[in-house]
């Protein structure tokens, strides 16, 4: 076990998503093993300002890395995006007002060149109906509300919209999307999900100053 911890101490503070194949083949060598394997969760704080008061907070996302080497390298990058939905059903057959519920959004996927965690944060934020905030004032409750019931959505129309924007980029050969709206209303979660393979055939790993991500 002291190996695993020798490795990691020394890429201390620097995991990444490009350096995540050298951490593997320096397992490998540490182990004289033929694969190695790496999963790393961890909370990832972005500064988001409210929408009207323009008042600062930090919302918290978790984000994890899977990543394995064998005769190749494989990794998928993953974020959970915490969002609001407001029903549609329920908007159109009441005469006032819509029930609305806290959800989840959780994207993976592989990629073929370096790109930003926030990149898929507000591919996700700008698929729902409205984005979470973690402080908001008095104007800027109004604005969300207001803004989340003008737009209601299925977590079926959650996956689809998010998939769209995510091919916009061209990055992405495989993504698995998922959404779960924990529902305010019904003791159960409505839960939709989407994923897509056009991954090529793999090469051989050559090693990992051949094979860097970005």
């Amino acid at each position: 076990m002291s190996r695993f911890i020798e490795v990691l101490n020394d890429f201390r503070g620097e995991i990444s998503m490009e350096n995540f194949p050298d951490i593997l083949e320096k397992i490998k060598a540490k182990l004289s093993a033929q694969s190695a394997h790496m999963n790393v969760e961890f909370p990832y704080f972005v500064e988001k300002t409210a929408p009207i008061t323009q008042t600062p907070g930090l919302m918290c996302y978790t984000c994890f890395m899977r990543g394995s080497l064998a005769t190749r390298f494989d990794l998928i990058v993953g974020v959970e995006v915490p969002v609001n939905t407001v029903c549609p059903c329920s908007k159109e057959i009441s005469e006032y007002g819509a029930h609305n519920q806290r959800g989840l959004v959780r994207v993976q996927l592989r990629f073929r060149k370096f790109f930003w965690i926030e990149e898929i944060i507000e591919i996700v934020e700008s698929s729902v109906s409205s984005e979470i905030f973690s402080l908001l004032k008095r104007p800027d409750e109004k604005f969300v509300t207001e803004k989340a019931y003008e737009n209601p959505m299925f977590v079926e129309d959650v996956v689809r919209s998010a998939v769209s924007r995510l091919r916009d980029k061209n990055n992405f050969p495989w993504y698995r999307i998922e959404a779960e709206n924990f529902e305010s209303i019904h003791n159960h979660s409505a839960y939709a999900m989407i994923e897509k393979d056009f991954t090529p055939e793999p090469e051989c790993f050559q090693g990992p100053s051949n094979n860097r991500i970005g």
